[in-house]
């Protein structure tokens, strides 16, 4: 897959659909790499007419590793986080946006749809607000606005979460990413063990174990400002996917990231949670796809 120097970093990207249709770009969450956007989603939607472009974020996969930066003290982090103290961290989700917008730029891409998961529905959000004139359309699939008295995810699901394999071994990290899949997956749409396997081994021989990396991205969620009041400022048609399920970021962040931002769609999945899967891929499909259909037949009017 090819590279791209953009905000002072290399980023890895991989691109789906004709150079001339209207860009996509997919922003995943923390820890995850570009890979767990499901192909069969991205050529879904390239065959409905878009160029659709998934990378790796700052700190993950085969994009820079800012180990020069140092490891955060998480327990610190999130102490001064609940009582609404100033959080240091190495890098801010302002400065991930801006590593979307020099991708674009990297790639010659005036606009985009700008869709993100979890962490990365954050870092959307952001780019949405600060480089309106970059974006096309907004959707936030399993995120939040960062509300601080919003419902928490289940300590036991964050618990798992941040618990490093017990190895650095192929096997162990495998066994590890089951855990995490058991704990955020969605009841309704499992997959299959076949898949879960593949999904799990390619994620693991894509990129070498970094235990550091995660860390620097979780503080840069602990030190952002609730959204809700730049999100105001959205002018672009916005779509909020949830699944009724989430553990990790419980369904009244969707419905109050899609009540933040002004005539926005909001769609709760019954039997999803927090996950990518075989059978949510139709879903997103539907819901995305329509939506991004949409929106450029209106902007063609």
């Amino acid at each position: 897959m090819p590279q791209a120097r953009a905000n002072g970093i290399d980023i890895e990207y991989e691109s789906f659909g004709r150079r001339s249709d209207p860009a996509v770009i997919l922003i995943m969450g923390y820890a995850a790499q570009m890979t767990l956007w499901p192909v069969a989603l991205c050529q879904g939607l390239a065959r409905r007419g878009f160029r659709v472009i998934r990378f790796d974020n700052r700190d993950v996969g085969l994009s820079t590793h800012l180990s020069q930066l140092g490891v955060p003290n998480i327990g610190e982090a999130f102490m001064k986080a609940a009582m609404g103290q100033k959080v240091e961290t190495p890098y801010t989700l302002d400065d991930m946006a801006a590593d979307t917008i020099g991708l674009m730029d990297a790639l010659g891409i005036e606009s985009a749809h700008i869709i993100g998961a979890s962490m990365g529905g954050m870092i959307a959000q952001i780019v949405a607000v600060k480089y309106a004139n970059r974006t096309r359309s907004l959707v936030s699939i399993m995120s939040t606005t960062g509300r601080r008295d919003l419902p928490q995810g289940r300590p036991e699901v964050m618990a798992v979460l941040t618990t490093p394999p017990a190895s650095t071994s192929r096997e162990d990290r495998v066994a590890q990413g089951r855990r995490i899949w058991a704990a955020i997956g969605s009841p309704g749409f499992r997959p299959t063990d076949a898949e879960l396997t593949a999904v799990l081994e390619r994620e693991v021989d894509r990129a070498p174990y970094d235990g550091e990396a995660p860390a620097r991205q979780l503080v840069a969620i602990l030190a952002s400002e609730p959204r809700n009041e730049m999100l105001k400022a959205v002018r672009v048609p916005a779509l909020v996917i949830h699944g009724a399920d989430d553990p990790l970021i419980p369904v009244e962040a969707g419905k109050d990231t899609a009540a933040s931002i002004a005539g926005s769609e909001l769609v709760i999945v019954p039997g999803m949670a927090h996950d990518f899967t075989d059978a949510l891929v139709p879903v997103y499909l539907e819901y995305v796809g329509d939506f991004l259909v949409r929106v450029e037949r209106e902007k063609s009017r």
